[in-house]
């Protein structure tokens, strides 16, 4: 699945949804299955920038980077599960060049407060910042 049909099969999902409750529920949904090996959750992997205490740990295995994520806030955990599903198995290059459209497609950054918003861009941030890391190993 490319990074743009991740986003199309989120977008769909939030498609019918009218109420901003029932997204911000789809959001908390999305956070459940988020996990993180305990190990990690050390400074090293938690998002400077986020109101909440979010973990994103990269690894890189056959030219592809895939993540994991975990927070102690559904709304927080629901957002870094998404950036996951979107961009885990690609390619540095895929990821650093990736727009992530579906964001404002779905309304979410019109309905987070802006410290929300910063912690989401933190996110994002260093998601590109690994992507980059492994180009730049060439590992």
């Amino acid at each position: 699945m490319t990074i743009n049909e991740a986003q199309e099969e989120i977008i769909s999902e939030f498609e019918f949804l009218d109420d901003w409750l029932d997204k911000y529920q789809q959001i908390i949904d999305k956070s459940q299955g988020a996990h993180i090996d305990p190990k990690y959750k050390t400074p090293e992997y938690l998002i400077e920038g986020c109101q909440s205490k979010v973990w994103i740990r990269a690894d890189y295995t056959d030219g592809k980077i895939y993540y994991q994520s975990e927070s102690n806030t559904e709304i927080a955990g629901g957002i870094a599960a998404m950036f996951v599903y979107v961009l885990s198995g690609h390619t540095p290059e895929e990821i650093i060049d990736s727009d992530l459209y579906f964001i404002d497609r779905i309304g979410l950054k019109e309905h987070l407060s802006p410290t929300r918003s910063n912690g989401m861009l933190a996110m994002l941030k260093q998601m590109k910042l690994y992507a980059v890391a492994f180009k730049a190993k060439g590992s």
